[in-house]
Parts: structure tokens; C-alpha cells; sequence
């Protein structure tokens, strides 16, 4: 499966014995260019206009180009912390892209939530050791369950900010 995991990845495993880099390149340009159909997750701007900035991060497994360009056609904020698929050695399912966050966070990422929707990032931030909450937006839930996420809701409509503070960090709460 490729969806939550850097494209590189992907295409060595596909095709190797192309120009890796090559390909990678043609891949996130074509992804820039298509813009149809971008949009943000239901609640999504509503959650991030309650977070203070220095309490949430981004972590991709796109590059940052890439990143940028589909948070701005969402109409979301670009976050004051981004890891991409550029900034790690090992990609999600690796949990070192949130251990990563966490750190640019500065808190422990046992203290952390990840938000997730594919297997792989719901994998790699388990290992990273955050709990996990995983949105249906594009697997089942058999597949995301499969994960071993420690939620599973449909979008960030399900969220409310309850609190949200330097001192204490952020409080959700889960609308089921």
C-alpha cells in the first residue's frame, strides 16, 4: 500500500530499476499541478483556529512543496512545525518522522496525540509511542482498525478543543 507513505518509497518498490529521483520529482510535480478536488477535512479549520501554534505539528510523508501548496488550497494555516518525507531517513510506517514532531514540539510524544488516516502513519505513531486517533476519510475501518489506532472517528468535526494552552497543552475532546 502506498497512501501514507513517502512516494520515493513507493516508486524503488515499483519500478527498480528507474531514476528513482527522477520519477520522484515528475510524481510531486504532477501532484502540485492538480489541485481539483483539494479540500480541508470537515472541522479541520475549525480545530486549528483554536490550537496555538507552537502545540500542533505537521507530519507528512509528502515533501514540503507539496505540503505547502495543498495547505494553502484548503485554506488552512501553514504550521509553525513541519516534518516531510525530505526531513527523515525512515518514512512512515518508521516512527521517526513523529518522534521528529514531538521533539520540534518539545514534549515527550507519549504526550501526544497523532492524527492519522492510513495504516502507515497509524503504525508509525504507535511505535513512535503517541496514542492515535485515526479519521475515515480513506480506509475502512476494518483497515484502520487493523492498525491498531486507540480511536477511531470520521473527520475533525468529531474534535472540540476543550483547552488549549502553553502551560497545559491542548485538551480534545471526542464527539461520538
Amino acid at each position: 500500500m502506498a497512501q501514507g507513505r513517502p512516494s520515493i518509497t513507493t516508486i524503488r518498490e515499483l519500478l527498480p530499476h528507474a531514476d528513482h529521483l527522477a520519477e520522484n520529482r515528475e510524481m510531486e510535480r504532477r501532484e502540485i499541478e492538480d489541485l481539483a478536488g483539494v479540500t480541508a477535512c470537515p472541522g479541520a479549520q475549525q480545530i486549528l483556529s483554536h490550537l496555538p501554534p507552537q502545540l500542533w505539528a505537521l507530519v507528512t510523508s509528502s515533501t514540503k512543496p507539496l505540503a505547502q501548496v495543498r495547505l494553502q488550497a484548503a485554506g488552512l494555516p501553514l504550521p509553525k512545525f513541519l516534518v516531510t518525507g525530505s526531513d527523515v531517513v525512515h518514512g512512515k510506517p518508521h516512527p521517526e518522522p513523529f518522534l521528529k514532531g514531538a521533539a520540534l514540539l518539545g514534549f515527550p510524544v507519549e504526550q501526544c496525540v497523532v492524527i492519522e488516516d492510513t495504516p502507515a502513519g497509524i503504525q508509525a505513531g504507535k511505535a513512535a509511542g503517541a496514542r492515535v486517533l485515526a479519521f475515515r476519510t480513506t480506509m475502512t475501518d476494518a483497515q484502520l482498525r487493523a492498525a491498531g489506532p486507540d480511536w477511531i472517528v470520521d473527520n475533525c468535526s468529531a474534535l472540540r478543543v476543550e483547552s488549549a494552552s502553553l502551560e497545559r497543552g491542548i485538551n480534545l475532546l471526542l464527539q461520538t
